[in-house]
């Protein structure tokens, strides 16, 4: 097997976007969606060309190509870090016990798309060279973070096939959890609530009624039923809870004002009253799975975020035949809405030793939790007890 050269380049611009697209999404290339839209070029480019990652951000491109015989075999989204922000798999304990002990974290080594917590592949391979693909992308990690002396590389929601490459290449598989709903062979939205207990069932219902009691109307939009006045209003609702959350949104406004480009990929919905919109929620379409990315209101109405950001998901992912809805990091109030505590996996390679066997330890305990806390929470789920591990 010819061995992988491996090049860094400092911008997503000096590579082209069909060399990224056949290994980001050569499934794509034969006509559909990608499985993950935002791993495709456009996406990763439109982040960079609207500012809102580069200098200054805190997350410096640093995309990677291997070839091997000058035919390219695989690539990865690659970042230099100068912080932890973005990301949601937190490792911010980490930076302060290696600074505490004297040493530096950051700048880091990051694989991942930026701000957006979702499941996807992060080794990119061309289709039939995907363990060599992972075995390349890994090792080049490892010899990049151990000869520019950096501290750590990261891969950040990667498919459960990705961890299991990571620790023959010395890589630690850190477990997490995200709350998916998953579409079990579903006609409408009533066979999904007929699989809940009776108490359940009866305060989804109510709670739906509630919401769509608004005072208004709530539209479903997707590829050229999406217009200008649409991403403007999400960049509006956007920016106030980017505002609250973190300070300061991580996407900029160029990033809206050029987002027409998406509209095959995006589905939105959007709540109408007295003539404005109101309230509105971002969906990315993946060929398996919908993702829920932003929500935003300027006024409050009852219930009306469960059913503009986890009820309509779940009725266009019936409609559409999609495997799942991944809703976003965080929230147990998912769990009542019937997205069910699921398994999200990352590696983490660290070059020190002593700190390496520091984090694994930990990481061996925070396994055990989790993987207990999912039990735990398949008890607390709304489906029938009959239907709770189906």
């Amino acid at each position: 097997m010819e061995p992988l050269a491996a090049q860094v380049f400092s911008s997503f611009s000096e590579i082209s976007e069909d060399d990224w697209d056949s290994c980001a999404c050569p499934e794509a290339q034969l006509g559909g969606r990608p499985l993950d839209p935002f791993m495709t070029y456009r996406f990763l480019s439109a982040l960079e060309s609207s500012g809102s990652i580069g200098p200054g951000t805190g997350w410096l491109p640093r995309p990677l190509l291997l070839r091997a015989d000058d035919v390219l075999v695989a690539a990865a989204p690659l970042f230099i870090k100068q912080h932890s922000q973005g990301e949601y798999i937190f490792d911010h304990a980490w930076a302060d016990a290696l600074e505490r002990a004297g040493g530096q974290y950051y700048p880091k080594l990051q694989v991942a798309v930026p701000f957006t917590p979702a499941t996807g592949r992060r080794l990119l391979a061309r289709p039939g060279r995907e363990a060599e693909a992972r075995a390349g992308i890994l090792a080049a990690l490892r010899t990049m973070t151990e000869q520019t002396e950096l501290s750590s590389a990261h891969v950040t929601f990667c498919t459960a096939d990705e961890a299991a490459a990571g620790p023959a290449h010395g890589f630690l598989h850190r477990l997490t959890i995200q709350y998916h709903w998953q579409n079990r062979g579903y006609a409408e939205y009533d066979d999904f609530l007929a699989d809940l207990s009776s108490r359940k069932r009866k305060a989804l219902r109510k709670e739906r009624a509630e919401a769509q009691a608004f005072g208004g109307e709530i539209v479903t939009l997707t590829g050229p039923e999406i217009a200008p006045e649409h991403w403007q209003a999400l960049w509006q609702f956007y920016q106030d809870t980017g505002a609250r959350k973190w300070g300061r949104p991580y996407l900029t406004q160029a990033f809206f004002d050029n987002a027409m480009a998406f509209n095959p990929d995006v589905l939105m919905v959007l709540a109408r009253r007295n003539g404005r919109w109101v309230a509105g929620a971002l969906n990315f379409i993946g060929r398996e799975a919908l993702f829920g990315r932003y929500w935003g209101a300027i006024e409050d109405h009852a219930s009306l975020h469960f059913e503009l950001c986890y009820h309509r998901a779940i009725d266009w992912a019936i409609a559409h035949g999609l495997l799942r809805v991944e809703a976003g990091a965080q929230g147990e109030h998912k769990l009542a809405r019937g997205y069910l505590g699921t398994e999200v996996h990352s590696l983490h390679y660290i070059a020190d030793p002593g700190f390496r066997r520091a984090v694994a330890e930990y990481l061996e305990r925070e396994r055990r939790a989790v993987l207990q806390e999912i039990d735990e929470l398949a008890t607390l789920s709304p489906f029938r007890r009959d239907q709770s591990r189906a």
